[in-house]
């Protein structure tokens, strides 16, 4: 860890470079799409005269060359400025806080879960590598990284929610229930299972692959055969030699994944009704709001390379060898 402050300067140095260059392509991107928010809005309005769809063009500054709304936008970035939202009327910081901590409960819980589960599986399947175990979890982790996350999404609705009437279905928290305290918090986990659970589903058939062939490659190594030789007994083998070096490469998988959990979010908050950045994204999409997509855009981009410094601390943790100031 000597090396750790030059390590994190120097990100940070690459951070603000990686995020000059995605604010400025997600900038061209969005207004390379299809569609006039001022239409859009107009529309809304219930007014589609020419005048008064050009008046909101010079209100929210539309009618301006490309260049110089890109300008004015990596300004503003560059003072932790996202913008207003014409449509929300509204500042896009305060819906991106708004919606944040569900995004986070979600995708942080379906990640533990993924990671957890997956690692288990995986090194149960490769222990037993062979047995019926071993194809049982390896099936399951096929089927869960094959099948379309919306349709699980449904279909665990289905049971769960309609057939059986154990959790409900939709949204964040029970709607006028004026619940606080300790039975929020179980009221919120009761709504959060089924989402959770099916984000986490298809990351946990990854890392539940990866972990059981990784282990395969590692099992039969000259420093295993040493502890074994030692007299370690199977399961301090197991846990303090092979995995701690077959986990590596789910640790940096994990890493990558992490931070792109929103963008898999989209999906199944628009399915479960979680208000979450995720669905803010979808409709932002479908009203044209280019400031509250290029915010969720932004704060998913930082949150990616959050994730990455993170994963090469760890690795450090995990894996001594490895220097960071590298």
């Amino acid at each position: 860890m000597a090396g750790l402050p030059r390590f994190l300067a120097g990100r940070l140095i690459k951070a603000i470079v990686i995020l000059f260059a995605i604010v400025v392509i997600n900038f061209l991107l969005v207004h390379a799409a299809p569609g006039d928010p001022a239409m859009v809005m107009a529309g809304e309005a219930g007014a589609a005269d020419p005048k008064f769809v050009e008046q909101l063009r010079q209100q929210f500054g539309l009618d301006r060359p490309l260049l110089e709304q890109l300008a004015t936008y990596v300004s503003h970035v560059a003072t932790g400025d996202l913008g207003f939202s014409y449509r929300q009327q509204q500042s896009v910081w305060d819906l991106l806080l708004a919606r944040l901590p569900a995004t986070l409960v979600l995708t942080l819980t379906a990640f533990v879960f993924a990671l957890v589960v997956g690692i288990v599986l995986g090194t149960l399947a490769a222990v037993r590598a062979g047995s019926v175990s071993d194809s049982a979890i390896t099936v399951l982790a096929l089927l869960a990284y094959a099948t379309p996350i919306y349709w699980v999404g449904l279909m665990l609705m289905l049971l769960f929610s309609v057939q059986l009437g154990w959790l409900p279905a939709f949204g964040y928290e029970t709607v006028g229930g004026g619940l606080s305290g300790f039975a929020r918090m179980i009221d919120i986990g009761e709504h959060l299972l089924l989402p959770a659970l099916t984000l986490g589903m298809f990351y946990m058939a990854v890392y539940a692959r990866m972990t059981r062939a990784s282990i395969l490659e590692v099992r039969d190594m000259d420093f295993v055969k040493t502890a074994r030789a030692k007299g370690l007994s199977h399961g301090a083998v197991v846990v303090r030699h092979v995995l701690r070096n077959a986990i590596l490469p789910v640790i940096t998988v994990a890493g990558v994944q992490a931070g792109h959990l929103i963008g898999g979010s989209i999906l199944i908050e628009t399915v479960f009704a979680w208000p979450g950045l995720g669905r803010l994204a979808f409709e932002a999409v479908l009203q044209r709001d280019y400031q509250v997509l290029l915010g969720i855009f932004f704060i998913s981009s930082v949150m990616v390379i959050v994730f990455n410094i993170l994963t090469d601390l760890i690795y450090s943790l995990v894996d001594p060898r490895i220097d960071l100031a590298r």
